[in-house]
């Protein structure tokens, strides 16, 4: 049996992951990046320090195996020019690996990575696995997470921008109310739980033009709204009900131009059962399994292995 390492270092989390050559996920390891209370995340210098701390301890986790061939994220995204330090230590430690056995080493981007997880474990509708396997493979995806939110079109492998935020990301605006109730960060567990319990919120006045969308506006509001004595409780879930409206009339004018498309929900934002549930009957779409939907290295692991199977 062959075994293909995948690690991943995002700006949240120090992720190492195992799957064997059938597919099924052997080992997956990841540790949260320390961030003080009161933080919106850390910067790249820091985040850089504290994977080169946790990598030892994650990899003694993982145990003795040897890879056949070793996957790691080295850019945020499938664009020229894309670029984060926090990746290069997960890339230094992949390519000592497979120097270190004579296995092959291969890059990819944090976001192709993403997206094979969402597919591959994919809850309600495994169709999306055999497309990213296909080199004919076609299907529209939403990367929504903390650092990323963006609509994009899925073509054997590649992966094209179609639209996104043109400010702030999403799970940008979750922190930012999350950190402003009192949370630590990243917010969106506990922001979820706040929210459970209450109804749906009425009257969200949400930014959406064709495929593009800005949650700007939607700070402010709630940073008002919370001023004039708005409920935690009711707060966030105004949170949670803007950013699944927004995903919902995004979804829907790409729909609209893309006509019989799935459509795929990756990222760590969409693991919040709220937001999914708006979602979920609405179209024909794919969720991954929650465990899988955050930061982690095994979509990058099963990358790895679907290259090295290609030869």
């Amino acid at each position: 049996m062959k075994y293909f390492l995948g690690i991943d270092t995002s700006n949240y989390r120090t992720s190492v992951a195992v799957c064997d050559e059938d597919g099924n996920p052997v080992k997956n390891v990841r540790r949260l990046l320390p961030v003080g209370s009161g933080q919106l995340g850390l910067r790249q210098s820091q985040a850089l320090f504290e994977h080169v701390k946790a990598l030892p301890e994650v990899m003694g986790e993982i145990g003795r195996i040897i890879p056949a061939a070793v996957g790691y994220s080295s850019r945020p995204r499938d664009v020229e020019g894309s670029y984060m330090p926090c990746f290069l230590a997960g890339a230094a430690v992949a390519r000592s690996i497979a120097s270190a056995y004579g296995a092959e080493s291969f890059p990819f981007s944090h976001q192709a990575g993403h997206i094979k997880a969402a597919a591959y474990f994919s809850e309600n509708n495994k169709v999306f696995r055999e497309l990213t396997e296909r080199s004919d493979g076609r299907f529209a995806a939403f990367h929504v997470s903390g650092g990323t939110t963006e609509v994009l079109l899925y073509e054997g492998g590649r992966i094209t921008r179609l639209g996104g935020t043109l400010d702030l990301c999403a799970g940008q605006l979750i922190d930012r109310v999350g950190v402003m109730l009192g949370f630590d960060f990243p917010c969106g567990e506990m922001l979820e739980r706040c929210a459970s319990g209450i109804s749906q919120s009425k009257g969200i006045k949400v930014s959406v033009k064709g495929l593009d969308c800005n949650f700007a506006g939607l700070e402010n509001t709630a940073s008002n709204l919370y001023a004039h004595g708005m409920r935690k409780e009711e707060l966030a879930a105004f949170t949670l009900d803007a950013v699944a409206k927004t995903v919902e009339r995004l979804s829907e004018n790409l729909i609209g131009l893309y006509p019989g498309l799935p459509i795929l929900y990756a990222g760590g934002v969409m693991s919040c059962e709220r937001i999914r549930a708006e979602l979920r009957n609405r179209y024909d779409c794919g969720f991954s399994k929650a465990e899988y939907s955050g930061d982690n290295a095994i979509g990058t692991a099963l990358l790895c292995r679907s290259r090295y199977l290609q030869g």
